[in-house]
């Protein structure tokens, strides 16, 4: 295993860990936060998890991109394939009610956030498990 593919292994599970902690915490608080501070809640949530996430993000579809052309296998390239499907459903689905969020609380909304963001918790489990498996 490359130093490089172990930078994508430890990148990709941060980004499991991380996904799954907003789904089962951080978006879920989201119904708990009053409405007169509702808006600098969420603008502040947005703010801090995009200064973890973004790095992120980038470091994994960088490192992808090198393994892929380099030193890629059947399981790492359906894991790979995984990517565009997450900022695919963020840029569609999430970041839009995120958008919408910032005018204020609206309860619809939220429990849409949490149902869609299934979709990336689930992806990028699967990437972290086909990533894994894909050293074997």
């Amino acid at each position: 295993m490359t130093w490089l593919f172990s930078i994508h292994l430890a990148v990709t599970w941060k980004l499991v860990g991380l996904i799954w902690v907003v789904q089962v915490l951080c978006y879920p608080q989201f119904l708990r936060v009053g409405k007169a501070e509702f808006k600098d809640y969420h603008f502040a949530h947005c703010f801090r998890i995009g200064l973890i996430v973004a790095p992120l993000l980038l470091l994994e579809a960088a490192t992808a991109a090198w393994i892929l052309y380099h030193d890629s296998n059947r399981l790492f390239t359906i894991s790979a394939c995984l990517i565009p499907l997450i900022w695919l459903s963020t840029a569609v689905l999430q970041a839009p009610i995120h958008t919408k969020l910032m005018r204020g609380f609206d309860s619809s909304l939220i429990r849409r956030l949490i149902l869609t963001n299934w979709i990336r918790t689930l992806a990028w489990t699967a990437r972290g498990i086909l990533v894994s498996l894909s050293i074997l």
